[in-house]
């Protein structure tokens, strides 16, 4: 596994956790693109890998979508107790 060699950028607050919850299920980048693009989200891998290392913004749909996958709130994605 590689590990990042940028800092976590400021353009989104989602990435650095999605890309925990990933792993933590023992998902790869491959595999959270191809569920995406079932949801209909058209993200490549450089997309992703910018979204996860918070270097790109994130859209609604995107983020909708992304917790639909990983099995979570968007509000757990965002850090919003409800």
């Amino acid at each position: 596994m590689r590990t990042r060699k940028q800092a976590l950028g400021d353009r989104n607050i989602v990435g650095a956790k999605i890309e925990a919850r990933r792993k933590a299920i023992n998902m790869k980048q491959k595999d959270l693109l191809t569920q995406l693009q079932i949801k209909g989200i058209d993200l490549n891998a450089s997309g992703l890998s910018k979204l996860e290392g918070q270097l790109r913004f994130v859209t609604d749909f995107e983020l909708k979508a992304l917790a639909e996958v990983l099995g979570m709130t968007v509000n757990e994605l965002l850090d919003i107790e409800e």
